[in-house]
């Protein structure tokens, strides 16, 4: 298992992803799993613009990363997976390749439909629901802007969103 991070932010590759996640964890490479983006090769060069040059980068969609996901989750360093948002991660718990794996919750931002549980992470009901799925396909989900800050699990934020 060479994936080390699973992470839900809706800004995929930036700078607290790529600098404080990815240079604290050792991170050699990102999966990042987007249907949308997968498709959009000049899109894919922007996102790819910031990394670190010897970090590798590959775009898949979620049926994709499925499919591939004991290859991606064998290659040579330490991974991340990164999903823009509660949806796809869903999709892929409920295939079963999340067992024993556990999802960070990072930005998810405000919207009209949102509601504040924490600074940096705002959900809807659809969401929340979203996010027990996960937990109960996975080891769980917790929320953390960065390794370093306060952990909160998932069922504190569901408390705040009712």
């Amino acid at each position: 298992m060479t994936l080390t991070l699973f992470r839900i932010d809706e800004r995929l590759l930036h700078g607290q992803v790529i600098v404080g996640w990815g240079m604290r964890l050792g991170i050699d490479y990102y999966v990042v799993v987007d249907d949308e983006l997968a498709a959009s090769e000049w899109e894919q060069d922007i996102y790819g613009a910031g990394l670190p040059e010897q970090t590798k980068v590959e775009f898949v969609t979620t049926e994709q990363a499925i499919e591939r996901f004991q290859q991606l989750d064998s290659l040579p360093g330490r991974g991340a997976l990164l999903t823009r948002g509660t949806g796809e991660m869903r999709t892929l718990a409920e295939s079963g390749v999340l067992a024993g794996r556990r999802v960070n919750l990072g930005g998810l931002h405000a919207t009209s439909e949102r509601r504040r549980v924490l600074t940096y992470v705002h959900l809807t009901q659809e969401e929340a629901g979203d996010l027990e799925a996960i937990q109960a396909a996975s080891t769980g989900v917790t929320a953390r802007d960065l390794p370093a800050g306060k952990e909160v699990d998932l069922q504190d934020l569901i408390d705040d969103l009712e």
